[in-house]
This record gives C-alpha cells, structure tokens and sequence, in this order.
C-alpha cells in the first residue's frame, strides 16, 4: 500500500524553509510581545513601588521606604533613580550598618556616572556620618562642579553651605572660612542668602566678613532687623564698639524687645564713655576715666575677696590666692595718680590701667563674669591685648 502527499501540501525545499521561519517569526513576536507586556507591568508595578518608597520617606519611616525601594529594584534592576533612592533611605535611616550598603549602591552609581551632581552630594553625605572630612569635602565639591538636572546655581549654593555647616560641626573653622569666602563672592542680589552667609560667618568668628555680609543685607533691605543685630553684635564681638553702638541702638529701635541688642548695647555705652584710650578725648577726660577705673577696680577686687572669704590684708592666705598680691599692688600704685597731670609721666596711664586690667581679669576667672563698669572695663583690657598682638 502506498502513500501519496497531498498536493496541498508544498513538495520544494524553499517552500518549506519559508513556512517555517514564517511560523518561527510568529512565534517569536508572540513570545516578544509577552516578553513587552511583562517589562511593563513590572515597570509599571516598580514605579507604584517605588512612589510608596516615596510615601514612606515623607513620614520618615525608613524601614518600610527601604522595603518598597527594594521591591522596586526587582522590577526594574537597572533604574538609577531607584538605587539612588534606596542608597539614600539607607544613609538615613541612622543605622551605621547600612551605610557600607548606601555606599555601595552609589559608588557603582558614580563609577557610571562620575559627573552626577546628585550622586556626589549622596556620597558627600554618607561621608559626614561618617564624619570623614576630606571625603565629604572632595564629593561636596565633586557636587558643587557637577551636573544638576535643574537649579544648578541654588543646589550649588546648597552644597556647600551644607559642607560649611559640616565643617563647623566638626570644628574645622579656617576651611569653613575659605568655603564662606567663596559662596559670598557668588551669592545674588538676595538679602536672605547674604543674611545666611553673615551668620555663618559669625560661627567661624570671622566677623569682619560676617559685618560686610550684615552690612550687604541692610544695602538691599534697610530695615531688616536681623540684620541690624546681627551687624551690632558682630561689631561688639570684634571689638568695634563705636560701629557696634550705632546698629545696636537702630536694632533696638527697629526692635524694641530684642533684649540681646539691648543688654549689648549697655555694655558698648559703658565702654565708650569709660575707655581712656578712645582717640578725641581731651587729657582732663581721660585722667578722669583713668581715676573712676582705678577706683571701680578696688572695690570689684573688695568684693571678690569678700565673695571667697579672702582677708586682703591678712598675710596667712592661701598661697593660691591671687587677690592679695593685686591688692598690694593696687595700694603700691595709688599715689601716682596724683602724677597724671604730670606732662613728663606719658606712660603713667598705660601702667595705671595695667593694674585695672590685671585686676578685673583676675577677677572675673576667679569669681564669675562681671557686669556694667567693670565688664566694660575687661571688654577695654582684651581689645587693648588683641591691638598689642
């Protein structure tokens, strides 16, 4: 019994090659199109994932942002913005043993990406947990030069005022100075950002800059009260009494319960109506100013001694005890006031003050900080050392 092929079905090799690379394209858009639809439903399930990561950060619960961040790298195990994201809640999440974790996800993001300003500020900040300041720095700045998707001239600025913050908070001032140098120089017609950059500067104690940056804000907004504190202090804290009483009393006045400005602003009048080195005042004044310090040093020495149970003329003290050796001298000193008027006597003010200055230094290290006249007379000794220095 024999066989036949229906004719139907086609005898020549070309024939069957088509029919079957026919069926093997069939086969394979089919398995593409399921391969499509299951990218982006997994795609599409990563991206609800990842907004739940989102919702989770906002209420600060980072365990449950770390789980959705995670569950949406699974999804999608090539999307930089996830491992971005779950670097970042792991940083956060305060637990030390995670941050190898967080800088594993962005080391391998910046090894791609070098230029990425984001990724840098990242691993800026797992460096500042870390406490490390020569990495924090080189990434703050990496993040500063780097690209930004949007704003790059505020996220600059934000960097490194985060890094100046950084550097304070581990003391180191003379690299937080060169950092404030270099954000003022840039910063925009904005009396807030000038505002910021006075009081940062402050921090560092560089107060000349921090006066100039007081004084920008008050060129752009006359009547910031802030600014006009901030500008009073600085100059108190400097030294400057004279500029110092000038935007204090305008702070007082822009702000009649800043109590700070006002209790500054006692002390920097007491200064300058009792300095006798303050250049316009005629010799009679100044004899004067010299004789009432004199005088307010005894009886601030009288005191102290009389706090601490110490007999200033008893000659059994203890040995500590330095008060009695400044009365001694006190006492040793007193007849040359009747020399000040004496015109061949030029360095008897200089050698009268000195006594005063010892005594109110040694009191206010032995019994506490003193108040009206004799604070002012301590403010006078330390801005007469800094000018000798």
């Amino acid at each position: 019994m024999s066989w036949k092929v229906p004719k139907l079905v086609p005898r020549s090799a070309p024939m069957i090659l088509l029919v079957l690379t026919l069926a093997a394209a069939t086969g394979f858009a089919a398995v593409s199109h399921l391969v499509s639809r299951y990218t982006a439903n997994q795609q599409a399930r990563g991206r609800k994932l990842y907004a739940q990561g989102l919702t989770e950060i906002q209420a600060s619960r980072y365990d449950g942002a770390i789980a959705a961040f995670r569950a949406a790298l699974t999804c999608d195990s090539t999307n930089s913005q996830y491992q971005l994201s779950l670097a970042r809640a792991l940083r956060d999440s305060n637990d030390p043993q995670r941050l190898d974790e967080a800088e594993s996800y962005l080391v391998a993001l910046w090894q791609r990406s070098p230029q990425d300003a984001a990724v840098n500020l990242a691993l800026a900040r797992v460096a500042a947990h870390r406490g490390n300041i020569e990495d924090a720095t080189r990434y703050y700045h990496n993040a500063m030069y780097g690209v930004w998707t949007s704003d790059p001239d505020a996220n600059r600025d934000r960097a490194r005022i985060e890094l100046i913050q950084f550097l304070l908070w581990k003391n180191a001032r003379a690299q937080a100075d060169s950092e404030l140098i270099a954000l003022a120089a840039a910063l925009p017609p904005d009396p807030n950002a000038h505002l910021q950059a006075a009081q940062l500067f402050a921090q560092v104690q560089d107060y000349s800059g921090a006066l100039a940056q007081f004084e920008e804000v008050l060129r752009l907004d006359p009547s910031n009260s802030a600014a006009l504190a901030g500008a009073g202090q600085t100059a108190y804290r400097s030294g400057n009494y004279t500029v110092a009483q000038r935007y204090l009393r305008m702070a007082v006045n822009a702000n009649p319960v800043d109590a700070n400005s006002r209790q500054l602003l006692a002390s920097t009048d007491f200064v300058l109506r009792a300095n006798p080195f303050h250049s316009h005042i005629s010799d009679a004044e100044r004899n004067r100013r010299i004789t009432a310090a004199f005088a307010q040093a005894e009886e601030r020495l009288t005191q102290c001694a009389q706090q601490l149970g110490v007999d200033l003329k008893a000659t059994d003290n203890p040995p500590s005890s330095a008060l009695p050796g400044l009365q001694a001298r006190w006492l040793l000193t007193q007849p040359d006031l009747k020399l000040l008027r004496s015109p061949a006597e030029t360095d008897l003010p200089d050698a009268i003050m000195d006594v005063v200055f010892q005594i109110e230094q040694q009191t206010a290290a032995t019994c506490g900080p003193p108040q009206s006249l004799d604070l002012a007379l301590l403010l006078i000794s330390k801005k007469r050392e800094a000018a000798s220095q």
